[in-house]
């Protein structure tokens, strides 16, 4: 190969390493664009001289049709996670504790930590093979993620060869991310053009990674920092967390700068708050800090916790508030007929994102926090929780702000709105005759939680509905492939797909129809337990008021909902329909276990993601060993099985002091029951 060609390409890659890792570039974009047009001409008159690790190489090829999966060599593992000061202590305490029983520690001393921040963006796993890059994949589901080999190529921060020899295989663990001015200038960039504008940096970098075609990933100001490794066919350099990443930085991969090695859980709350102070002056978007042991050989033997490591956390930031302008607020129809008032805001950034809309609640809520159009409002949003207005800043508030009055009449139907004596929320009298309502029925019907109708999503929803072609649930089981392939959106195989998943929701057990049915009052665990007790559809129907109330987990309130529900002319038509003439044939509930089991008498409930085991398959194996599981967490509440992104449910566990389980804990305790 020619030498000025490996000249070049070294020069290149320097250059690059110092503008996109460094930010310390040391001649001018012209200069720069000389030496890449001199490389691009020299591989033009020569195309046997053009490698894979060329710089040139990087401007995206082709679209690909899809991006194919990749199995990880090694797991791709979350972190648990810590909200407070008390959580953090504890993790110290677990930590210390093991390694003074194994003698790593001596006893009263501090282990050592490498703190990180936590960044908000993609997880990436980058597999180099002596020091070539070969292979990207996402996280995915942390066993499987997806081929993005070609996109990643694109980004200059990431080295396509390793500034040092690297024998056999490196895989290397980081994030993909944008940074502020860059999203900033995308969104200006894509709004001049027409295009997608994108809600925060992390979505737009998300995006901009999974795109079929990397010429458009090659436009995107993607970066990249190096955090952790995977697989690594050779005895690691280092002892130490801190000493790997080091490492990594010195053979060209970027590694944010802001870390530090602390000791024992007051080094650990110092770095917290020391980041917290400076996290608005960053150019790039965090949700928190990374806790790691950093001596390896203390990882090893603390291990892990089903797919969590022991010696790792995350330590979250708080819920994040704003203020911000209310330009009006509206209403929106559930499908139960709730009218939930809505506040239009003035885009404020807020909690990782950009805000417009947040919950009011309902109209006693608006007079209780004396919240009024044109207010100047105190905004809150936290992890994925709902954004909502938490007060009015009354100092700031003008002479022409309006109060809110709920109108008498719904806006989708016209029908009648009610606010009935001792409820909160007002509700539309329109029943199914109100779209949004019938809209939102069939969306809880074909629900994963209900019947599981994979395909049938709230596009098709919405234009079954305005097509008139869907009136009841009834409706969806007599659906064709051949009608649906008509629809926006639907080819003839994915109009298939959903007729098959319909054929297969035609054996519902009889709980999971029942909550298909939105009976109010009726969740999951009611409706398991309704089915359990009257073991049969026609048995259900057939009962009264009295007989209802002698299912356990049933009150006078729930009765009630169930037995006017069941007695209205129209949802008994619905429900004969399906069972008579749509073949629905719903199957009898598992058998519960007896009251002496461990579980029988505790309260369940579940958020965030399980590492193995789906929501549902957690509720139904702690139902089947007797437990009770629930949507909401309160001071009775047994135990709280928390995932990976848990919410404020775990929040709110951690104030009420209700024990926490991972999902080993949980696989522990249902060991036990049987």
């Amino acid at each position: 190969m020619n030498s000025r060609v490996q000249e070049l390409r070294a020069r290149i890659a320097e250059h690059d390493h110092r503008y996109y890792v460094l930010d310390d570039p040391i001649i001018s974009d012209a200069e720069y664009d000389a030496l890449f047009h001199e490389l691009l001409q020299l591989e033009a008159e020569h195309p046997e001289w053009i490698t894979p690790d060329s710089p040139t190489q990087r401007v995206g090829g082709a679209p690909v049709p899809e991006l194919a999966a990749v199995r990880h060599s090694v797991p791709m593992l979350s972190l648990g996670n810590a909200f407070d000061e008390e959580a953090v202590r504890a993790f110290d305490k677990r930590v210390a504790d093991g390694l003074v029983a194994s003698g790593a520690l001596a006893a009263g001393g501090s282990a050592a930590y490498t703190c990180e921040l936590k960044l908000d963006g993609l997880a990436i796993s980058l597999r180099y093979e002596n020091g070539e890059l070969v292979q990207a994949a996402t996280r995915g589901d942390g066993e499987t993620g997806e081929d993005v080999t070609g996109n990643i190529r694109t980004i200059k921060a990431i080295p396509l060869r390793l500034r040092e020899a690297v024998p056999g295989v490196l895989e290397v663990r980081g994030e993909v991310l944008m940074f502020r001015a860059d999203f900033e200038r995308l969104n200006r960039e894509q709004g001049e053009r027409g295009g997608k504008i994108f809600i925060n940096p992390r979505n737009a970098a998300a995006g901009s990674l999974r795109q079929l075609d990397p010429r458009i990933t090659a436009t995107r100001p993607l970066r990249f920092f190096a955090y952790g490794w995977g697989q690594v066919d050779r005895a690691l350099p280092a002892a130490t967390h801190s000493d790997m990443l080091d490492w990594l930085a010195a053979l060209g991969l970027p590694v944010e700068p802001h870390r530090t090695v602390v000791h024992g859980a007051d080094g650990l709350l110092a770095f917290y708050q020391r980041v917290a102070g400076l996290r608005n002056s960053l150019s790039y978007d965090i949700d928190g800090v990374v806790y790691k042991v950093d001596s390896l050989s203390a990882q090893r033997q603390l291990g892990f916790v089903s797919r969590a490591p022991r010696f790792a956390l995350a330590h979250k930031f708080p819920a994040e508030e704003a203020t911000t302008e209310l330009i009006a607020i509206e209403v929106q129809v559930g499908r139960t007929g709730a009218i939930t008032p809505v506040a239009r805001l003035k885009p404020v950034f807020v909690g990782g994102v950009t805000v417009t809309n947040a919950t009011l609640h309902n109209e006693g809520e608006i007079r209780r926090k004396d919240v009024r159009i044109g207010d100047t409002v105190v905004v809150r949003r936290a992890g994925d929780v709902i954004p909502e207005v938490v007060a009015p800043v009354l100092a700031r508030r003008p002479a022409h702000v309006t109060e809110f009055v709920m109108p008498t009449h719904c806006p989708v139907c016209d029908s009648l709105i009610e606010r009935l004596e001792g409820e909160a929320v007002s509700r539309c009298t329109g029943g199914l005759v109100c779209a949004a309502q019938r809209k939102q029925a069939l969306a809880h019907a074909v629900g994963r939680r209900a019947l599981d109708i994979e395909g049938l999503g709230e596009k098709l929803i919405d234009q079954l509905v305005e097509r008139d072609r869907v009136h009841s649930l009834a409706d969806v089981f007599t659906l064709t492939a051949e009608e649906l392939a008509g629809y926006e959106r639907m080819g003839a195989k994915s109009a298939q797909n959903v007729i098959e998943a319909i054929d297969r929701a035609r054996r519902p057990t009889l709980g999971r129809l029942l909550f298909a049915l939105g009976i109010r009052h009726v969740g999951e665990a009611t409706a398991r337990d309704l089915a359990r007790h009257f073991g049969s559809l026609d048995a259900l129907l057939a009962a009264d008021e009295a007989a209802l109330t002698a299912v356990p987990s049933v009150g006078p309130v729930v009765a009630a909902a169930v037995a006017h529900f069941l007695g209205e002319p129209h949802n008994r038509a619905v429900i004969d329909t399906l069972v008579r003439e749509r073949g629905v044939e719903p199957q009898p509930e598992a058998a519960t276990v007896s009251h002496g089991a461990v579980l029988a008498g505790k309260t369940f409930v579940l958020t965030g993601t399980l590492p193995t085991l789906t929501r549902d398959e957690a509720a139904q194996r702690i139902v089947a060993s007797g437990g009770k599981v629930t949507g909401s967490v309160s001071r009775k509440t047994s135990y709280v099985v928390a995932g990976e992104e848990a919410g404020s449910k775990l929040v709110k566990a951690q104030e009420y002091g209700v024990p926490v389980l991972d999902e080993a804990g949980l696989l522990e305790l249902l060991g036990e029951a049987n």
